[in-house]
């Protein structure tokens, strides 16, 4: 399974940026999953409904499913996030988990970096970034992608040197 995040600060383009790599890897007949993490609480389900009243009600996890699609509901009830390993194991089996958000997880990254925005790159002080994804003539001693060319990006993701 190949594990890459998409790394920038907010409203860098990483969600525009991921919804254009995932056709270019399923059109290779690879399945891709995502993990974007939230900085702040969510909610999928609507108050009244079923399953909402299930989770009110006390249930660790509720499984709603339908003829097009699933969805795990899971309440931490004060446990901590699982770790990325756990949530990996829930997305298995799959070719490519690309990772929205998680800009300290030791895993690589490509960095949207968009000088025009006014924020430092990160890549000077993070040492999972391996590549930068920009929309100008800026450089650094990183591989430099068009941001525009989804198709580049995914074939850097495709053809990153794997760990053992």
């Amino acid at each position: 399974m190949i594990v890459f995040g998409i790394a920038g600060w907010s409203g860098s383009g990483k969600t525009t940026l991921i919804e254009k790599l995932i056709p270019q890897f399923t059109a290779d007949g690879l399945s891709v999953s995502v993990i974007k993490h939230a900085h702040h609480g969510f909610d999928l389900d609507k108050p009244g409904k079923d399953s909402f009243r299930h989770r009110e009600a006390g249930a660790t996890r509720v499984l709603m499913l339908s003829g097009d699609r699933w969805v795990l509901m899971n309440e931490l009830r004060g446990a901590p996030e699982p770790d990325l390993e756990a949530q990996l194991a829930l997305l298995a089996p799959c070719d490519i988990v690309l990772i929205e958000g998680f800009k300290a997880a030791a895993v690589p990254k490509v960095e949207i970096h968009r000088p025009a925005n006014g924020k430092a790159p990160l890549w000077p002080d993070n040492p999972h970034v391996v590549a930068v994804a920009c929309d100008d003539g800026y450089t650094c001693p990183l591989p430099m992608l068009p941001l525009n060319d989804a198709k580049a990006i995914a074939d850097f993701i495709r053809n990153y040197p794997t760990p053992p």
